[in-house]
């Protein structure tokens, strides 16, 4: 455990700028480049970057599988249901125009609400990909090689 000191402390001191970034570039995204993607790929990479530093037992201890299928789940149904909200107002499927008081804040709300979504669910499934592959045990042993 002493000899990963340095490299702890590291991962600690980056850890919220890098959870902050995907902040960033998740509320930043319909101004300038980024959005739920890319978000949602920094936000995993935190959290990678967690079970690299501490392991993967402390990552799901910290974010249970639950949660991370809840996620996946949740950023479906936040860009499923915007699709089907604008449907119900009469719009063609994600023409947000209605959910404002004017339709370019209601186009700004609905990729909001849609890049969130995309955000929530990306950050979730690369995360449960990285664990689901960081549990498989391996095919080979050393002395097949």
């Amino acid at each position: 455990m002493h000899h990963h000191l340095i490299l702890r402390v590291v991962a600690k001191l980056l850890l919220p700028f890098i959870l902050l970034y995907a902040l960033y570039v998740q509320w930043h995204g319909d101004y300038g480049p980024g959005g739920g993607f890319q978000a949602g790929v920094i936000f995993a990479v935190g959290f990678i970057l967690y079970a690299l530093v501490f392991g993967v037992e402390a990552l799901t201890a910290v974010v249970p599988s639950f949660v991370l299928v809840g996620g996946m789940a949740l950023g479906l149904l936040l860009y499923a249901g915007t699709g089907v909200a604008s449907m119900l107002l009469g719009l063609d499927y994600l023409d947000y125009s209605k959910f404002g008081s004017d339709p370019v804040h209601g186009q700004e709300w609905g990729i909001l609400i849609v890049e969130l979504g995309v955000g929530i669910a990306v950050a979730s499934a690369m995360t449960a990909i990285f664990v689901a592959f960081a549990h498989r045990e391996p095919d080979l042993d050393d002395k097949d090689w």
